[in-house]
């Protein structure tokens, strides 16, 4: 399931905060993953859903994202999994993990796999857009070569 099953006829004007930004958001949960995707276009980024690692990875092959926010724990390809694949494809994007248990152990052991950002659920709509935003805000910095500024 994509977000556009799930958007209004007309999306948002585009902020002038958040211009063009495309963010796919993972999560096995129907539920959270229709707040999070309407929480995340009503902040006026662009956003597509998936409901399991494998249906992401398929559109992270088709689309560009500027960020990736992906849960951990889903049938088929799990949040590590994904990330696997895209160190595998060479794919630099951030990553947000969200998920009830971080799998921390998993991550120290292959430090390679970088996440910038995770949040442990249960958390607010205010914490998924700060990430976000933050999140994109430094990849910007490092793109651009300068430090982000802070808040």
């Amino acid at each position: 399931m994509t977000t556009k099953d799930m958007e209004p006829a007309s999306a948002p004007p585009q902020c002038k905060t958040n211009p063009s930004r495309r963010i796919l958001v993972v999560e096995d949960d129907v539920v959270t993953l229709r707040i999070n995707t309407k929480v995340l276009i009503k902040s006026g980024y662009e956003v597509d859903g998936a409901e399991d690692g494998a249906v992401a990875w398929d559109a992270l092959q088709l689309k560009g994202y500027d960020l990736l926010v992906t849960d951990n724990e889903m049938p088929n390809v799990s949040g590590v999994d994904l990330l696997k694949k895209l160190y595998a494809a060479r794919m630099a994007l951030p990553v947000i993990m969200v998920s009830g248990k971080m799998p921390t152990a998993e991550l120290n052991r292959q430090p390679w796999l970088q996440i910038e950002a995770a949040l442990l659920k249960p958390y607010m709509a205010s914490e998924l857009v700060d990430t976000v935003r933050n999140v994109l805000l430094a990849n910007d910095g490092v793109r651009e070569g300068i430090a982000p500024q802070p808040n």
